[in-house]
């Protein structure tokens, strides 16, 4: 399925790739809190991911995430603040863990504890993309986002604003669109890879299996897409 096998720029030390899971210590003492480390976590699959399978790993974990015990709304902090790390927002990052009262005493959302001193471990892949992403042999970002049948639905524009800045966009969709075929649509207008795009409305994350139908966006009212960096560029 593909794991970590090496992290680059720790503070403490490397960090290897949990499945996620939440264990409770023995006893209820207070644990030293550290501030969100401000750094991408770098790192290599087992076996190479493409963008339409590392985005599967990520919804599939969060979708089963509150199964390990926790609680949701612990686990949806979580990954609202892995989604704003990853988009190298740290601060808003920060500001959701603060206010679900969780911290972070190895400065990375691998480990995390809540009020209550359970413990919340998110696998590295839902942090950051792996340094050995592949592209699909299409160059889409899934043959599924781009067939999907649209009969019966209503043309209409989503406003959307990009955490990178620039005028609000307008986006030609049909309300019988998922989100991820909007998100594929916004890749080839803007050329922003969909893994690369966090959809929110309302304060809520919009799934890639949600219609737009089913987001109730109001007309007029704005789409935030949060934009994770691009892996693929060189590093300086």
């Amino acid at each position: 399925m593909g794991g970590c096998i090496g992290i680059t720029r720790s503070r403490s030390g490397p960090i290897e790739e949990s499945s996620g899971s939440v264990s409770r210590p023995n006893s209820g003492g207070l644990r030293k809190n550290q501030s969100l480390c401000h750094e991408t976590i770098r790192w290599k699959s087992d076996m190479p991911l493409t963008e339409g399978q590392l985005r599967s790993k990520r919804d599939d974990f969060w979708d089963t995430a509150p199964a390990f015990e926790g609680r949701k709304e612990i686990w949806d902090a979580l990954r609202a603040a892995a989604v704003a790390a990853e988009a190298m927002d740290f601060q808003l990052a920060q500001a959701i863990l603060d206010g679900a009262s969780v911290s972070v005493p190895n400065g990375y959302l691998t480990e995390c504890y809540d009020e209550w001193g359970t413990r919340y471990q998110v696998p590295i892949y839902c942090l950051s993309a792996p340094i050995n992403m592949m592209k699909e042999a299409s160059g889409r970002d899934s043959p599924a986002e781009c067939s999907e049948p649209v009969e019966g639905g209503v043309a209409l524009a989503l406003r959307l604003r990009l955490s990178t800045g620039g005028p609000d966009l307008d986006l030609p969709v049909c309300s019988r669109h998922t989100i991820a075929h909007c998100k594929a649509k916004l890749h080839a207008q803007e050329n922003i890879e969909p893994w690369r795009q966090r959809w929110f409305y309302g304060g809520k994350l919009l799934g890639d299996r949600l219609l737009v139908e089913e987001a109730r966006v109001t007309p007029g009212y704005v789409v935030q897409v949060i934009v994770a960096p691009d892996e693929h560029e060189p590093h300086s």
